[in-house]
């Protein structure tokens, strides 16, 4: 019948047989089904009449307007993932998903390409042929990384995909910086070592024997020193290979803290160092708060707390552990001392990794640096909320809310 379009079969079989091949060659899914609805779009518009050997143009005002028609085929594709997206021609760009506008601009359809990108290395990638990728730093805030690849569609239109590495990235580096960071921490306890060893082995017997016994001392001392630092870092990877996994024994946080509480008794003679919050007696007949843990774990916990509040504390005014109940359900643990605080730009900052408010007189104390990493992690395997509290001058408390165990 005159005028009847036909279906052009031999062009759809290619584009689906172009995508199959896409498929088989492990390009991303997504860009599959975005060149491919593209492309069926095009020849589906395009396909000729039947038997009009010159087919009949309708007016240039009733033309079907092939960027809107692609750019409507990728929005219905591609609108709602996760991964930004943006089509271009060779200057502009003609479509983009709410993924790409969130990243790039609200107002990024129609802009030149080069102007919504931005960044030089971003640019560079228009220049590259089908298939390139290039890592772009600061592509949306300072420190975040991105992957931006080009995907040809046809011979004007180029689909850019863009997927944010900013957290792998964040993994390697915080990876680069504990090994480092590790390898300075026993790396100076060695050289110590190493540097008294060899003393007393050149000298012999011309070192008298007060000077060998202070020699021997310090070698002990810092071989010491390196056995806390490895126990941490190995406490610190069995907590991250638990993290996942819920403790179920079920103790009674008054009985443990008292407990941890009687290892920092007094001296013969001495003052009393910890004490236990009177107000943390419950009232006869109340049952205690009881949680779900890990019994060496929370007494870990409670043990480093107290250790620090004991070395930062003023040493006159005992450290006070208390416990309390909390909103939500939940018991708070805290230590408290009297000691000269911390200042509030620490706060953020000190369960990292090898983070030292004043690194000399936390060596001095015998500290690795990783004590409230460790805590961290107990209180997250836990469910628990960790807080660090302090005033210049006044002191610092450290608390931590568990969830009690339900019936």
């Amino acid at each position: 019948m005159s005028g009847q379009r036909q279906i052009p079969w031999t062009g759809m079989v290619l584009a689906l047989v172009t995508m199959l091949a896409m498929v088989v060659a492990s390009v991303s899914l997504v860009l599959v089904l975005v060149v491919t609805a593209i492309w069926l779009f095009t020849l589906w518009l395009g396909r000729p009449p039947a038997e009009d050997p010159e087919p009949i143009r309708p007016p240039l005002s009733e033309r079907p307007d092939l960027d809107a028609i692609a750019r409507n085929a990728m929005e219905a594709t591609v609108e709602s993932l996760s991964i930004p997206m943006i089509l271009t021609d060779e200057t502009r760009i003609r479509a983009a998903n709410a993924a790409a506008r969130a990243v790039l601009g609200k107002h990024l359809v129609g802009q030149d390409t080069r102007i919504a990108l931005r960044h030089p290395d971003a640019i560079r990638l228009l220049d590259q042929p089908d298939g390139a990728t290039v890592t772009v730093p600061a592509l949306t805030v300072s420190d975040s990384v991105w992957h931006l690849t080009r995907h040809g569609i046809d011979g004007s239109y180029r689909v850019i995909e863009m997927r944010d590495r900013t957290a792998e990235a964040d993994v390697s580096r915080a990876h680069t910086d504990f090994v480092a960071n590790a390898g300075h921490e026993l790396r100076t306890p060695l050289s110590s070592i190493i540097g008294y060893v060899e003393t007393l082995s050149d000298a012999g017997d011309k070192v008298d024997g007060a000077l060998t016994q202070r020699f021997l001392g310090t070698v002990l001392r810092e071989a010491r020193r390196m056995q806390t630092l490895l126990t941490d870092l190995m406490s610190l990877s069995q907590l991250e290979a638990e993290k996942h996994d819920l403790p179920a024994t079920l103790i009674e946080l008054p009985q443990l803290a008292q407990r941890v509480v009687s290892e920092f008794g007094p001296t013969p003679g001495g003052a009393i160092r910890v004490q236990f919050d009177k107000q943390s007696e419950l009232p006869e007949g109340t049952a205690p708060p009881t949680v779900r843990g890990d019994v060496k774990q929370l007494e870990q916990l409670l043990r480093n707390f107290i250790d620090n509040a004991l070395k930062y504390g003023d040493g006159e005014t005992p450290v006070r552990v208390a416990l309390k109940p909390a909103p939500r359900n939940m018991t708070e643990l805290s230590v408290t001392d009297s000691g000269a605080g911390i200042a509030p730009e620490h706060l953020p900052h000190l369960t990292r990794r090898f983070y030292r408010t004043d690194p000399g007189r936390s060596r001095a104390a015998g500290g690795t640096g990783l004590g409230l990493a460790i805590c961290k992690h107990i209180v997250e395997r836990h469910r628990g909320r960790l807080d660090i509290a302090s005033k210049l001058g006044v002191g610092t408390t450290v608390s931590v809310r568990l969830p009690l165990a339900s019936d």
